[in-house]
């Protein structure tokens, strides 16, 4: 058995998949998945888990060089944002440059889940707790 962080085998499997430029999406219980995309689903019932446990462990496993959120979570849901913003002011790109948050509508936002390499659904009911993360190099 692993001695600590991430448990869930599916989640390590893609962790350990992911390539430079790969995007892996953290979604709320509401966001619509394309069908051929790999989900992951976490959600057990509404809000649990919640989006910001499941960003704290994947932030913990993963070198990110940016994210992606929906415009409208600054909105609907500023306090979340202020979270995840909150979250990236720990994170560094490899060459030691802070993560920045890009942002773009939530219908482009659903139009990228076809890039992404899974998207996890959590059991969060909080509107537009979705983030893409876009996966680095740590050299």
């Amino acid at each position: 058995m692993k001695r600590h962080g991430l448990l869930n085998a599916s989640l390590n499997t893609l962790i350990a998949e992911l390539g430079h430029t790969d995007t892996l999406v953290i979604a709320d219980a509401g966001l619509p998945i394309p069908s051929d995309v790999p989900r992951i689903d976490l959600a057990v019932v509404p809000g649990l888990p919640g989006f910001l446990p499941i960003l704290d462990a994947l932030l913990d496993e993963l070198c990110i060089e940016g994210v992606t959120l929906a415009n409208e979570i600054s909105t609907h849901s500023p306090t979340l944002e202020g979270d995840i913003q909150h979250r990236l002011t720990t994170l560094e790109t490899r060459d030691r440059r802070p993560v920045e948050a890009s942002y773009v509508s939530h219908d482009a936002f659903k139009q990228s889940l076809n890039n992404a390499k899974a998207v996890i659904r959590t059991g969060e009911c909080t509107p537009f707790a979705n983030i893409a993360l876009h996966s680095g190099v740590p050299f």
